[in-house]
């Protein structure tokens, strides 16, 4: 596999999952860009839509912000939030139930909500899916099968104190030591990957309209994990990153009724995470506290927002 200057636009395998999510990818950037330009839609390869986005100002400094925060902040500690929405109070108070983007003073999108992104058939897929894996554990408002917890699908885990930054070292007494995670090592590891392509299709083409700078960082990153499993031996890895439909190297699939608002401090502070729900719930609501937002998260929602900076609970 040959390796890409950094403005360079990757090659990416036609057989791979990505090459396709990156066909998908670039017809959503062009309806996005022709929108937004009064221009003519460009027809569809499949049948997809993306919602016309309504903008809200705050009067928030984003980067100061983020100046404010120490390393590890977790968001938990009421009184040092109680701190920073003084030195940094909301401008008002904002329900969203509609398509939006949300940007702080300096003009920097901090938030993206597009409900009923993913539709119902798409939700009941892969609620169907899930129910037929007993490895897997969601809401038991999905089905009987089902008990609360979380896990962590990634074809290339970075372990828990092994974190690497910059390019991987060819030493792997460097530090970089990724394996296939967990929940990747049973009989039915590529069936969930298969599973999980449509989805990871949907948003991966609405990271490239959201952050096309992630997006294609993301794409590097797969090339460069790719080269570096074959580089080293590592064939379970190198075949399911060949299968791996996300730009995003993990997904972790999560249930709980309730979550207490907190920031995430291992994401950068420049990072777009994106989340989505599937269930039968309604009146759910997102509180993004040190915004001054709420939202309504009712299933299908696509949200992207910078999970370091906004304190978000639900």
């Amino acid at each position: 596999m040959l390796r890409n200057g950094i403005n360079q636009t990757p090659v990416i395998p036609e057989d791979w999952a990505l090459h396709a999510t990156n066909a998908a990818s670039a017809w959503v950037e062009q309806q996005f860009l022709a929108h937004i330009a009064g221009q003519p839609l460009v027809d569809p390869p499949p049948e997809m839509d993306m919602p016309t986005l309504l903008s809200f100002k705050l009067d928030i400094d984003i980067i100061h912000h983020n100046e404010a925060l120490t390393k590890q902040e977790s968001g938990m500690n009421d009184a040092q939030e109680k701190a920073l929405l003084a030195r940094f109070p909301p401008p008002k108070k904002l329900l969203l139930d509609r398509p939006s983007i949300v940007i702080d003073s300096g003009y920097q999108i901090i938030l993206w909500y597009i409900p009923n992104t993913l539709s119902p058939w798409v939700q009941n897929d892969m609620r169907i899916r899930q129910l037929e894996d007993p490895g897997v554990q969601l809401p038991t408002s999905l089905g009987p099968k089902l008990t609360p917890g979380c896990i962590n699908i990634a074809p290339c885990w970075f372990q828990q104190g092994h974190e690497c930054y910059g390019p991987p070292p060819e030493n792997l007494d460097d530090g970089f030591k990724p394996v296939v995670s967990a929940s990747l090592k049973g009989n039915r590891s590529l069936s969930m990957i298969l599973d999980m392509q449509r989805p990871a299709l949907i948003a991966s083409a609405a990271l490239r309209v959201m952050h096309p700078q992630l997006y294609w960082a993301s794409i590097r990153t797969h090339l460069e994990l790719s080269r570096w499993s074959v580089d080293h031996g590592s064939d379970d890895m190198h075949h399911l990153l060949k299968h791996w439909a996300s730009v995003y190297t993990g997904a972790a699939i999560m249930c709980n009724h309730q979550t207490p608002n907190h920031r995430d401090p291992k994401c950068p502070p420049e990072a777009f995470n994106i989340l989505t729900c599937i269930g039968s719930y309604q009146h759910t609501v997102m509180q993004l506290t040190n915004l001054g937002i709420e939202l309504v998260y009712n299933p299908g929602v696509i949200i992207s927002y910078f999970r370091r900076l906004v304190r978000h609970g639900i």
